[in-house]
């Protein structure tokens, strides 16, 4: 589709979409270095792009920012498209008609990557799970590679991953539409869970779910997919899979496959049952967290990782920022920043995790993702939840429902109490002042961040920065 390693030079490419998050500042930069003629498009103003901007400031690359042009897609050799571009852009169109190719920064590094990926997705937990594989290979293989949808480009290191390295990709959905392009699929591919996300681009679950199901479409029998015997639908779509077949659960025991049981994650095969590690091995909170690190357990064992490797590998990861994150504890409450829940599944996870109170800061971006099973779920887990932002009114209304049914049923205890606010800041100054001591205050937004915020992080920063500013 596109030039091999070292035939870039003079070649006019088109990267559409830079991303104030960075998304495409490694292909750009790595397509410059190798002597591309790079144009890199994006909608947003330059005082949008800054950081972005700064780190290609040495590069010779073409900006057409605030706008795209027609003839940047119609007058260049192919045409790079960041995950987060819809596929049903007029621009990408124009591109097809006048025969140029479409690529993507994913396929490129996959079709020169030597070492032995394994991909990983899932609407919830595919980042934390994606680092706790990494944290268990590091210590087996310190030249493991953690890269995808999640840290910087994997592309400056393609000539450090030599045959045999692992490799570990979270995948997101967008970018399995792309690798699609090229009926690729990993030859080792997990499956966490599916629930409703990204539905605003995606339109209906049942596409939602095909784009999903690509991460093991064009394995071979040969190959391998882990899928979580406890989501119904990623166990329906097991029926789907070309190669081998390995589950893993936290409520079920297995035969064949990895499971919990007494605070163990066990490995069962071919009648032997071995214990891979313990729950006190899992440093992370909550119950989905022992399911994320049986599923990296489970994937461990594909790589031939020493059990005490794999016990190693969970104890010495700590959690990713902006996920149920400590922050600080103020005149007796607790701050957890969990910025990176953008669906109320993850939202859901988060609630699980806690026992004390909860005063949960819930709103932002509408992905179009239902709120309904969170309403119910917060009218009886948490003290409060407070709303902001656009989603505001939608999950008033969906926690307002939920409330009415909730009364209307003598068996249930009261409701919680449901506050709306304008913003992050005012909601923030509503639960400082709900909470009491022995309190947790948890952004859990369950919603994407970009009617206040460019991007997760963001918002986790200034939450961060906001209640460690408030006095003791």
């Amino acid at each position: 589709m596109t030039s091999p390693t070292g035939t870039w030079k003079q070649r006019r490419v088109t990267i559409m979409g830079l991303g104030s998050f960075g998304g495409g500042v490694g292909l750009a930069r790595y397509l410059a270095l190798q002597g591309a003629h790079v144009t890199v498009t994006d909608l947003q103003p330059p005082e949008q792009l800054s950081d972005s901007l700064n780190a290609l400031a040495s590069l010779p690359i073409r900006f057409v920012l605030g706008e795209h042009r027609e003839q940047d897609f119609t007058d260049t050799d192919v045409v790079y498209v960041n995950p987060a571009v819809p596929l049903t852009s007029r621009y990408l169109d124009l591109a097809r008609q006048h025969q140029v190719p479409l690529d993507s920064e994913i396929n490129l590094f996959v079709r020169q990557c030597r070492g032995r990926v394994i991909g990983i997705t899932g609407s919830v937990g595919k980042s934390t799970t994606t680092s706790l594989l990494g944290s268990i290979l590091q210590v087996h293989d310190t030249r493991t590679r953690v890269g995808g949808n999640i840290g910087g480009s994997l592309l400056p290191h393609l000539d450090d991953i030599t045959p045999g390295t692992p490799v570990v990709l979270e995948l997101s959905s967008f970018q399995l539409e792309q690798l699609a392009w090229q009926s690729y699929s990993p030859p080792l591919a997990m499956v966490l869970n599916l629930t409703p996300n990204h539905l605003d681009r995606h339109g209906t679950m049942d596409v939602y779910q095909q784009a999903k199901e690509g991460i093991f479409a064009y394995q071979s029998p040969a190959d391998t997919a882990i899928l979580n015997w406890d989501d119904a639908r990623v166990r329906q779509m097991a029926s789907r899979t070309p190669g081998r077949q390995l589950f893993y659960s936290t409520e079920a025991i297995f035969d064949e496959g990895i499971y919990c049981q007494d605070g163990a994650v066990i490995y069962a095969s071919e009648g032997q049952r071995t214990v891979l590690c313990h729950a006190t091995d899992v440093t992370l909170q909550g119950k989905h967290n022992l399911g994320n690190a049986a599923a990296a357990a489970a994937a461990a064992t594909l790589f031939d990782v020493p059990l005490d490797t794999i016990a190693q590998g969970l104890r010495r990861f700590h959690g990713l920022p902006h996920r149920l994150e400590q922050v600080t504890a103020k005149n007796g409450v607790d701050y957890y920043n969990d910025s990176k829940a953008t669906t109320p599944a993850s939202t859901l996870r988060a609630l699980e995790a806690f026992a004390q109170p909860v005063v949960l800061l819930a709103g932002g971006y509408d992905k179009g993702t239902p709120f309904d099973e969170l309403a119910r779920a917060a009218c009886h887990q948490t003290k409060a939840t407070i709303v902001y932002g656009a989603t505001a009114p939608k999950l008033r209304q969906a926690l307002e429902l939920a409330s009415r049914q909730q009364r209307s049923d003598s068996t249930q205890a009261a409701c919680a109490q449901v506050i709306q606010c304008p913003d992050l800041e005012s909601a923030l100054a509503r639960a400082v002042a709900l909470a009491v001591p022995g309190d947790i205050v948890l952004l859990s937004p369950a919603c994407a961040s970009y009617d206040q915020f460019p991007h997760y992080e963001a918002r986790g920063d200034f939450f961060r920065a906001w209640v460690q500013d408030l006095p003791d």
